[in-house]
């Protein structure tokens, strides 16, 4: 049962995925049809991210109450209301209005299933669950980019992914007995996991909650949730303007880049399908280190001038390679930097840091695009994972 258990919170995860490319791929078209700037794909892009950030916050009280299987169904639901709502939007400020609800339940999929998974499982499939995540976003703009090619439109790109929504909520429900018999089965055990995250409501009442001020008292806390910051930053970046870039700066067609642009998205889930093998031979810093330098090599790549927009397309995929194992090998190590006893607390406002990263600095990039070059798309993802790797050796140094 723990197996089907598991299989289920997969197919979950790609359900947090299908939708995190869509806007990317679509908007080069999706901005003419609803006659706006290009910028403006960043306001969309903020709103998901903040009510992405509230519905985490809230996510420990919330799974306390219904339990992770009602808030991951429910969660799920009401993505797929919001894509439907989506594809039948009239114009730019109905988008907005519909992207809240798209964050409040981005962000309870999100939070509930790593929480979950981190609890109740193995290490490992920690970077094959972020794969999982991978393989839903690189489906996403395959979908969009078979809409529009076939003449249908972006918004039939997303009644599509509605439709999957709604099946994967129905999936969910009818496995809420398995999550049920997941957690008891849980609270007897006594393995070193169950120790550090509490097996009983009287752990948990014991557990004093350290607070945001406590976190960022605890040494080494602001270099961890910098690099979560632009780690996010990258990434959002990096899959929100890919299609853009190639159009405006590539002189890629629109059908053609909107696919193009799920390669990014393709490397990050082959990336964390062999990070999770990885992860059995090379310690956390070696696999964090390992994606820093991809990343680089990915960002060099974009800027070599190759035919047929080479460089482009392989400097996408390299990069999705190098992200990979950051995300999750980072919220693996922090434990082991800052003890079980303060890692729940510290991984809480990870997790708002690095959707920080994702709400503000996509729309940065997008005034950056309007009113100096979308040409600096390259170097806008270099100077974050400076800082990123500047941050994880400040870490490694303080609590290595």
């Amino acid at each position: 049962m723990a197996s089907l258990l598991l299989a289920v919170i997969y197919v979950a995860f790609i359900s947090l995925g299908l939708p995190d490319a869509l806007l990317g791929a679509a908007w080069p078209t999706m901005s003419q049809d609803l006659s706006v700037p290009v910028s403006w794909a960043g306001g969309i892009s903020a709103v998901i991210s903040m009510f992405t950030i509230v519905s985490a916050l809230l996510s420990d009280r919330m799974t306390l109450r219904f339990g992770a299987g009602r808030v991951t169904a429910v969660s799920v639901a009401l993505t797929a209301m919001a894509l439907a709502g989506f594809s039948v939007a009239p114009n730019y400020w109905v988008l907005i209005l519909i992207a809240v609800p798209y964050g409040l339940g981005a962000g309870g999929v999100d939070a509930a299933l790593n929480n979950y998974v981190a609890v109740h499982y193995e290490s490992r499939h920690m970077s094959w669950l972020h794969c999982m995540w991978g393989v839903g976003a690189s489906i996403g703009p395959y979908i969009m980019g078979f809409a529009l090619s076939g003449g249908q439109g972006w918004p039939w790109g997303y009644r599509y992914i509605a439709i999957l929504q709604v099946i994967l909520t129905v999936v969910l429900v009818l496995s809420l007995p398995l999550w049920k018999s997941r957690k008891r089965t849980a609270a007897e055990a006594t393995t070193d996991e169950t120790k550090g995250a509490g097996t009983g409501d009287a752990a948990g009442a014991e557990r004093k909650p350290l607070g945001v001020a406590g976190v960022l008292a605890i040494r080494g806390a602001k270099e961890i949730l910098i690099m979560f910051f632009c780690y996010c930053a990258i990434e959002t970046t990096a899959g929100l303007w890919a299609s853009s870039y190639m159009v405006l700066h590539g002189g890629v067609d629109k059908i053609t880049a909107a696919s193009w642009a799920s390669l990014f998205y393709v490397g990050i889930t082959v990336g964390r399908a062999l990070s999770g093998f990885l992860t059995m031979k090379l310690a956390d810093p070696a696999m964090i280190r390992l994606g820093q330098v991809l990343v680089l090599a990915g960002i060099v790549t974009m800027l070599i001038p190759l035919p047929h927009h080479l460089g482009i397309v392989v400097g996408l995929v390299v990069v999705g390679l190098g992200c990979a194992p950051i995300y999750p090998c980072v919220i693996h190590s922090t434990p082991t930097y800052f003890g079980e006893e303060n890692s729940q607390a510290i991984v809480g406002v990870q997790m708002a840091c690095a959707y920080m990263g994702s709400l503000v600095m996509p729309p940065v990039f997008g005034l950056i695009a309007q009113y100096v070059t979308i040409a600096l798309y390259p170097w806008y993802l270099l100077l974050f994972l400076v800082l990123m790797t500047v941050m994880h050796e400040r870490l490694r140094k303080l609590r290595g």
